[in-house]
């Protein structure tokens, strides 16, 4: 990190880079493809992580319920997309979501849509497809920290709610959430972290097309650095915006936490 730190503060093609003091900064806010993989990252980041956290919050309640069958190949299933190889997953997008692929197929038999959905060549659309599988990919993941911390919840207190008239909704907002507290910020950081440092899914299904729609601040990094004309000050500066966000996220979800749920 230090490396970058001072590599930030240089700029030129290659290898020739000649120190320029806070000018790689200053270009930052005139950059519009910077601008625009901000924006981005931050819709992937709104929409995504709330989404997400809830999702698998919901499903490992689900799972949890010991007159469940077949728990077992429930959180396998789910669980499967975090280790499903990358190459393999990004086909299987490109796939469904393909001008006639079966999610257009079904929305079309279904009558839910006029028309075929262009959901990787449509700005709006491609978005909405890469938040669907960052979603797909790691509510698995996080369902997993969830459901071992409601394993280690004593049953007693559930069987004394209902005792006392506690509906399931309930028992949910007024002891499942404050008992997995300490998870759901831990997993909210890890999220926020990973969002904000997204790559794999948009250079495997959209490489950031159609033009900049999708492109995120980690992408640029790898464009700047490979892609384009290697301009390796400027990428390091824009890393560090990375790190900035990520600082700035995780003191403000422990500041909302409160310091007793750390």
């Amino acid at each position: 990190m230090g490396q970058a730190l001072i590599l930030s503060f240089k700029s030129g093609t290659g290898t020739n880079l000649n120190f320029v003091g806070l000018d790689n900064y200053k270009r930052l806010f005139g950059d519009p493809t910077f601008i625009a993989a901000v924006k981005n990252t931050f819709i992937y980041l709104i929409v995504q992580v709330p989404v997400m956290i809830i999702l698998a919050l919901f499903i490992s309640v689900l799972l949890n319920d010991r007159t469940l069958k077949f728990k077992g190949f429930f959180r396998t299933a789910i669980f499967l997309p975090c280790v499903t190889s990358l190459v393999a997953y990004s086909v299987i997008f490109k796939y469904l979501f393909s001008l006639d692929g079966l999610i257009n197929t079904m929305l079309l038999k279904l009558h839910l849509i006029p028309s075929a959905i262009n959901w990787l060549t449509d700005p709006y659309w491609a978005k909405i497809t890469i938040i669907i599988a960052i979603t797909w990919r790691w509510t698995g993941y996080n369902m997993i920290f969830y459901l071992s911390a409601l394993q280690n919840v004593d049953q007693s207190i559930y069987e004394a709610a209902k005792i006392d008239g506690a509906s399931p909704f309930q028992q949910f907002f007024k002891i499942t959430i404050p008992m997995l507290k300490p998870i759901i910020l831990f997993t909210s950081i890890t999220s926020t972290i990973g969002t904000l440092q997204i790559f794999d899914e948009i250079m495997n299904i959209t490489k950031g097309g159609p033009g900049n729609a999708t492109t995120s601040i980690s992408q640029y990094i790898y464009n700047l650095s490979f892609k384009y004309t290697p301009d390796f000050g400027y990428a390091a500066t824009v890393s560090y915006v990375i790190v900035f966000l990520i600082v700035i996220f995780a003191i403000l979800q422990f500041k909302v936490a409160g310091d007793r749920d750390v």
